[in-house]
């Protein structure tokens, strides 16, 4: 019985396992869920995108390197043209044509100034050189003066030297050659009118008479410059120079009648008695002679 039985369980074992077995290969052919069938056609995956450049980069225009301009180099204001010697001649006789000729040269009363001229090419005839100490080389032209006024310039240096200052000579005669090309090389230089502010026109220069001479203390100190003024010399001058027939040609305060500006330095000879009077009365040769005063407009350097 015993082993009946075993034989009846082990076959309910074997037919058991079968019917799993057979379960479990139906379970795998048709499961119960449906399995999604495959689309007729398989999609395939849409390639992936290949990212734009975010539009182009713009790269920075790069402008071809413009050649470096070579700086132009600026040529200085084109200049006028100097004056030739002949054109400043030409234009200060222009300046002379309506200025009266004096009549009387010689006269060591002699007006000439911006209004009045000397003769062209006048020459005084008697020129001599004063025995007095000059700043100038000897021999030099410019040491001469007119006899007259020489002997009177020796007594002058003479009486100031015993009073105890020592005088010299700058600068006397000028012929007008001279002042011509003095002037015309001013001209070349800086045009005719503004020479004029600080040069003689050539005949209207008193130092082309003989009659005139601008002096100084020996050492030269101040010789024709202002500061001349306030030195012993331009003092005693002042004081002195009437008693030996000088003036001081263009005193202070009086460039509207002379034209000229104050030059203490600037002596003229016009014989003690005519001197005396301007001295005294305080005025000018202009006012002494009683002409027109000369152009307060145009002071400049004798």
């Amino acid at each position: 019985m015993k082993r009946f039985a075993n034989r009846t369980n082990h076959s309910i074992i074997l037919v058991t396992a079968a019917i799993l077995a057979l379960s479990g290969c139906s379970s795998m052919a048709a499961p119960n869920e449906e399995q999604a069938k495959p689309s007729q056609e398989t999609t395939q995956p849409a390639p992936a995108e290949v990212p734009k450049p975010a539009e182009e980069a713009k790269q920075p225009e790069t402008k071809p390197a413009e050649t470096a301009k070579p700086e132009e180099t600026k040529q200085p204001e084109a200049q006028p043209p100097k004056k030739s010697s002949a054109e400043g001649a030409g234009k200060y006789e222009e300046l002379l044509a309506d200025i009266e000729v004096v009549a009387e040269p010689q006269s060591v009363a002699v007006l000439v100034n911006k209004q009045r001229k000397l003769p062209e090419n006048y020459t005084p005839n008697d020129l001599v050189f004063p025995k007095v100490p000059y700043l100038l080389p000897e021999k030099s032209e410019k040491r001469k003066m007119r006899k007259e006024a020489a002997a009177a310039l020796e007594e002058l240096f003479a009486a100031a030297k015993a009073d105890g200052v020592a005088l010299a000579g700058v600068s006397a005669y000028r012929s007008h050659a001279y002042q011509k090309a003095l002037f015309n090389r001013y001209v070349q230089k800086d045009g005719v009118e503004k020479a004029r502010t600080y040069s003689a026109v050539p005949g209207t220069s008193e130092h082309e008479t003989g009659l005139a001479i601008d002096v100084s203390g020996v050492d030269g100190k101040c010789a024709a410059t202002s500061c001349f003024g306030g030195t012993k010399e331009a003092l005693w001058l002042a004081e002195h120079a009437a008693e030996h027939g000088f003036i001081i040609r263009y005193p202070d305060g009086k460039e509207a009648i002379t034209g000229y500006m104050y030059e203490p330095w600037h002596l003229r000879y016009v014989g003690v008695e005519i001197a005396k009077q301007i001295s005294e009365q305080g005025i000018t040769l202009e006012e002494y002679s009683g002409v027109v005063p000369a152009s307060a407009n145009e002071t400049e350097s004798n």
